[in-house]
Order: C-alpha cells, then sequence, then structure tokens
C-alpha cells in the first residue's frame, strides 16, 4: 500500500509547494500558519477591523472574512484599508460561497480567496441523478468556464486561494457518483485543481473539512495519495474540523482532527473553529502548533526513527475506519466499547466521596450508588483494598502485592510491566493488565521474546504507552507488530501529560489517543498527569481560579477521556452538538443559542443536534446530525430532522420550544432526571 505520509516510521513534515499570501510564506517547509475567521457584519467595517485587530495581537497570521455578496466583497476594501492605515499588514482571506462574481471582486483587494467547490458553481438541492459520462464532463466544462475568470484574476493580482471542500456541502453531482464519502470530497476539489494547473496556476491551499474528525482525516489522507499519484507533489494544506462546538468538546473535538494529521508531518495552517469569539480560537491554535516547534518541550516531536515498517505491509487501511480484531477480558475488547480508568492513586486516600468526580455518586440514607453516562469502567489505585464498598459495575487495578492482598478477586485485578508479568507465578486467573512502553531500550523490535510469552494469553489485557518523543508514532508501530504477529489481545491506550494549563492537556490527550482511536486502535483509555501537573491543578483550584473549570483532576479527565470516545464516534454517552463558529452571514446570537439549547437538551445520550447560523452551514453542514436548528432570516428559524425540513420560519422567540417538541414528536426526547 502506498504510504500517505513518512511519518509511519518517524515525524518528518509532508513536503508540500510554497505559496505565497500577500507575502506570507506557506508549505514548503515554513512555519505551520494559524488563523481565523471574523464573526461581524462584514457591513461593519469598524466593528470588523476592531475583531480583526484583536485576532491579529492575539497571534492569527491570516484572518479570514466572509463576502457573500457582492456588496460585502466590495467593502472589503474599506476593511483593508482601515487596517493598513493602523499599521496592521496581516493578509486577509475572503470567505465565498455560492458566489463567483464577488469571489472575482475580492480577489481584486484581498490577499487570499476561499471558494467552496460544492456550491461555487453546483446547486445542491439533494437531489440524486443519475449522470452519463458524456454530461458529467459537460457539467466539468460548465465549471471550467464559470471558474476560469477568477483563476485569471488571482493570477493577474497575485491572489492565492484555497479550494475548500466540505464534507457537508458536496454537490448533488458529486453525491451522485461518489456519495456521501471522503472520496467525494477529494474529487470535489481536484476537479478544481486541475482547471487551476492547466492555467497554470499553482498559489493554491487545499482543505477537507467535516465535523466527524474520522472523515476528515481520512479525506485528508485520500487528497495526498491522490495529488501525488497524479500530479508528483503536493500543494500547501490547511486543516480544520467544522461545527466543532465550543469548550471541552470543540477544543477535543478540533485537536484530535487537526493532531492526528500534524503527527502525521501534515498540514501547512491550521483553524480552529470553535463557537466562541475567534480571538480565543488562536491560543487553541498556538497550542496545537507549539507540540512541532523545536522551542516546545515536546522538543518538536523530533524525527526518532522507529524500526522499519512491517515487510508484509499494513494490516490496517488509514483510508477507511475498521476496528482492531480482538478478543474479549472480561469487559475489554471485542465489540464492546472502549473502557474508561480512571487514576485515581494520586490521591491520598480514596473516599466514597473521591467516586463523584468519575460518575458515582453514594446516597448514605439509601444506600444506594447512583451511576452516571460517563462512569469510568475501572479506577486504579495503587493502594490495598478500599475499606468501603464499591459500586456493582466499578473495578479496581492496583499492583500484584495489593491484588494478592485483597479479598475480593471479583473486584481487583494485578497490573504489571511486561517483564515483570513474564517471569511471575503470581498472576489473576481472569484478568491481568500489562503495560508495555512502546520501543524503549527493553522493547526493541529485534528483541520481543517477553512479547510472545503473553501473546494471546485469554487473562491478558496490553496497556500501551511511549516516553518517546513520538509516542503516538511508536504505539501505532507496536500495533502493527500485533497485527503482523496476529496477537489479538485487547489494548488499554496510556497517556501522560507533562503540560501545564487546561487547554494543553486537552490538546495532548487528544492528539495522541484520538489519531490511534481513529484507525480502528484501542479498546480503553487511562489518562494521567505528571505528579508536579497533578499538584498544580490542585493548588489552582485551592486557590479558587478558573482551572479545569472548577473541575478536579480527576473529574476534569474522566470527561476528557469520555469525549475523546465521544469524538472518536468509539463510545457514544452524552449528546453532540454539532455548532458552527458564526461569522458575518449568522442571523442570530450562536453563542447564546447554542448555550440555551445546550441546558435544555444536555441530557440527552447519543443525540446530534446542530445549530447553524444560516443557510450557508445548514441544512450540508449538518449532515452528521438528527436535527438541526438553522437561522433562515433574522429572527427567523428553520428547523430540520436530519436533512428535510420540518418547520420554515420560526420565530427565534419560540424555536428551542418547537425544537424540544420536534425532538418529542420523533421519540428522541426523555425527562430530565
Amino acid at each position: 500500500m502506498q504510504l500517505y505520509t513518512e511519518s509511519l516510521k518517524s515525524y518528518k513534515r509532508l513536503k508540500t509547494r510554497e505559496v505565497n499570501i500577500g507575502g506570507l510564506l506557506m508549505g514548503n517547509g515554513h512555519p505551520i500558519r494559524v488563523q481565523t475567521m471574523t464573526t461581524t457584519d462584514t457591513m461593519d467595517t469598524e466593528a470588523t477591523v476592531a475583531q480583526a485587530i484583536r485576532c491579529i495581537e492575539a497571534g492569527a497570521e491570516l484572518v479570514r472574512i466572509t463576502a457573500p455578496s457582492k456588496k460585502e466583497a466590495e467593502n472589503l476594501q474599506n476593511i483593508k484599508d482601515e487596517l493598513r492605515k493602523r499599521g496592521f499588514t496581516t493578509p486577509l482571506v475572503a470567505d465565498i460561497h455560492f458566489t463567483p462574481n464577488a469571489a472575482e471582486i475580492a480577489a481584486r483587494i484581498v490577499e487570499k480567496v476561499r471558494v467552496n467547490p460544492g456550491n461555487y458553481v453546483d446547486k445542491k438541492k439533494f437531489e440524486q441523478i443519475e449522470y452519463t459520462d458524456a454530461e458529467y464532463l459537460e457539467e466539468i466544462e460548465r465549471i471550467r468556464e464559470r471558474f476560469t475568470p477568477l483563476v485569471e484574476i488571482c493570477k493577474e493580482y497575485g491572489t492565492a486561494m484555497r479550494i475548500g471542500t466540505n464534507h457537508g456541502s458536496l454537490s448533488d453531482r458529486i453525491m451522485s457518483r461518489y456519495g456521501d464519502t471522503p472520496m467525494g470530497m477529494v474529487e470535489s476539489a481536484m476537479e478544481f485543481l486541475r482547471i487551476a494547473r492547466s492555467l497554470d496556476y499553482h498559489n493554491i491551499v487545499l482543505s477537507m473539512k467535516a465535523s466527524n474528525p474520522q472523515v476528515m482525516v481520512q479525506a485528508y489522507r485520500l487528497l495526498i495519495q491522490t495529488m501525488h499519484s497524479e500530479f508528483g507533489e503536493c500543494y500547501p494544506l490547511h486543516l480544520g474540523v467544522t461545527e466543532a462546538g465550543d469548550g471541552e468538546d470543540g477544543r477535543i473535538k478540533s485537536a484530535i482532527g487537526i493532531g492526528t494529521l500534524l503527527e502525521d508531518g501534515i498540514g501547512d495552517t491550521i483553524r480552529v473553529s470553535l463557537t466562541e469569539d475567534p480571538e480565543f480560537e488562536i491560543p487553541v491554535c498556538r497550542d496545537l502548533v507549539k507540540r512541532y516547534q523545536s522551542e516546545s518541550p515536546n522538543d518538536g516531536k523530533s524525527a526518532i526513527g522507529l524500526p522499519d515498517l512491517p515487510t508484509s505491509g499494513l494490516r490496517y487501511s488509514p483510508f477507511e475506519y475498521k476496528r482492531r480484531t480482538t478478543f474479549e477480558v472480561g469487559n475489554i475488547g471485542g465489540k464492546q466499547v472502549p473502557v474508561v480508568i480512571a487514576d485515581l492513586s494520586k490521591l491520598e486516600k480514596i473516599t466514597p466521596e473521591a467516586l463523584i468526580s468519575i460518575g458515582y455518586t453514594y446516597d448514605a440514607i439509601t444506600d444506594k450508588w447512583s451511576i452516571g453516562d460517563m462512569a469510568a469502567d475501572y479506577i486504579f489505585t495503587g493502594k490495598a483494598e478500599l475499606d468501603f464498598a464499591l459500586p456493582g459495575t466499578l473495578k479496581v487495578i492496583t499492583w500484584p502485592n495489593h491484588w494478592e492482598a485483597a479479598s475480593d478477586k471479583e473486584k481487583y485485578f494485578p497490573i504489571f510491566d511486561i517483564h515483570g508479568f513474564v517471569g511471575t507465578e503470581l498472576e489473576s486467573d481472569r484478568m491481568n493488565f500489562v503495560m508495555i512502553d512502546c520501543f524503549d531500550d527493553d522493547t526493541s523490535i529485534n528483541d520481543f521474546t517477553y512479547l510472545d510469552e503473553v501473546a494471546n494469553d485469554p487473562t491478558v489485557v496490553l496497556c500501551l504507552s511511549s516516553k518517546r518523543k513520538n509516542a503516538m508514532q511508536a504505539v501505532r508501530r507496536m500495533f502493527m507488530e500485533l497485527q503482523t504477529r496476529d496477537i489479538k489481545n485487547p489494548v488499554v491506550l496510556i497517556a501522560d501529560s507533562n503540560w501545564q494549563t487546561a487547554d494543553e492537556h486537552l490538546i495532548h490527550y487528544a492528539t495522541e489517543t484520538g489519531a490511534l482511536l481513529l484507525d480502528g486502535f484501542g479498546d480503553g483509555l487511562c489518562l494521567g498527569m505528571s505528579r508536579e501537573s497533578y499538584q498544580n491543578a490542585a493548588a489552582m483550584n485551592a486557590s479558587g481560579r478558573n482551572y479545569l473549570n472548577n473541575a478536579t483532576a480527576e473529574q476534569f479527565i474522566n470527561n476528557t477521556a469520555f469525549s475523546i470516545l465521544q469524538a472518536t464516534r468509539t463510545r457514544i454517552s452524552k449528546t453532540e452538538y454539532i455548532s458552527c463558529p458564526s461569522c458575518g452571514r449568522t442571523l442570530f446570537d450562536l453563542q447564546e443559542t447554542t448555550a440555551k439549547i445546550r441546558s435544555r437538551t444536555n441530557h440527552l445520550k447519543g443525540v446530534k443536534i446542530a445549530i447553524m447560523g444560516c443557510i450557508v452551514n445548514g441544512p450540508g453542514e449538518m449532515a452528521d446530525a438528527d436535527f438541526g436548528y438553522v437561522g433562515s432570516g433574522p429572527g427567523k428559524i428553520t428547523l430540520y430532522k436530519g436533512k428535510e425540513i420540518v418547520k420554515r420560519n420560526v420565530d427565534s422567540e419560540v424555536a428551542v420550544d418547537e425544537l424540544i417538541n420536534l425532538l418529542k414528536e420523533n421519540e428522541a426526547w426523555v425527562e430530565p432526571a
């Protein structure tokens, strides 16, 4: 199988063409650029300029502004002039949907235009039309005629272009031939790229955005493979997860999609799409990017080589999701959802109250436990048997000496390092957790006799981690070895964070484990913090500062684990919100409305609700959602079930109530507890 990246063996940036965006160089080894998009009305020059300045001062290297019609495109000149007058030279990007005339105006003013191939020429009416080859080619020629003038203007003015495919806005023509697939996304962009290349225009960046990180990652990988196969080169790539949402969920979903590709050396510019003010996106972008810079604590993920790939090639496809085949050990592996292991070992004493932070609440009056949807399946204590009765579903992992002394062998299980397990006669006949530090000095590829000792032992759950700087690649390479040797033991992914801030922890956990889960690897998660990070979190909480959203470190880590599983679609435990980041097209207060809908519906486990500011982002961009709340005019909302309109032009004052009624009518509603 052709490799889409050299980073399957060691970290190395993908080589791409160099693009010039108003003097800002991108691709060809230049730093990964960070950008965002304004949310103001483009016709409000002062507000847009003020917001753009806040974004630039936060660190944005490009600022995108919506231009849905000719008048907004023309006003870009006033915005640009005012920014330049105030001494800001950051390149501006015009965001175009549906309106080629607006793009042609904007291309003469700003440094870059973004076009969406799904709606620049093609229309989307959600119709299935069968095309003959001749009819399909006729449509391509129609695109060429309408797209060529923009290309010629960009060449004349030195304007860069992003060909930005969105999963939810693929045209009916593409959908009819390729379906709602990553390959359809790739072909949508390639049609425009082929036209541009035929006109000798190469100042191009491409993107493959989706609200589902799994689809997004597969599409970028396929795009790279397709460009190399067809052209022998790759154009710079803009990374982003659309409609990621807000808060921790938005950051985790973005980090899983963007971080997975950055780990592979893929990506020349990123934008984190949060339903928050755009200047708050930039610190998250910077936290993602700094992991790959030499001055970062991780030393830029230095290109530490791993053993060569198996001579038999990859035993999994990086272009489609298929979970690794494993057998069951207890409730881990097989077809069961991944488990969550909460690390409580840093608590001085574990009490019933300590379990509140991981989803268990004890009522002393009734002597009963209440178990939440995000209750951890196991706890690691590293201590002797606890002095209170545990909830019925919760099990304990501890060191072998404490396990041996425990009276309840139904709930307590030992954990060993690999060498300790191979040499012991002290083991459970039910379940043993066995840790492997992937490709450290003691576990080189040339000395896997220890692995053969535990291979396919029906009691063994492997726990993979790595202290290497390229930790994710090391663990992934170990999974390849397990597949090559036909070892089917289930695997828990272990990731510890040495970072400091909440955002840094979220990004680290989501990148290190999310990248593996997206490739079908992993039957459980155990996240932890270094002692220093843990103490820092505890100290900041004690002082009353808003750190980790005022949660305990244990609660923060537990919630993060469940959020990672939700974002990778491997375990659904809560409501999912597909919420656009707002822009100048938005027809209502998106942040306020999202918070209102979330407060009314966040108990609906597994329901996906899209909240879209305008018709550009819906219904297409909510392709993944069960229900949709979409701005259709000032003060007006249209409600969707899937892609079908259910109610048009509902007054925004009652629209949330009408959404609740829609959920009830479709048996998607349960009363909150």
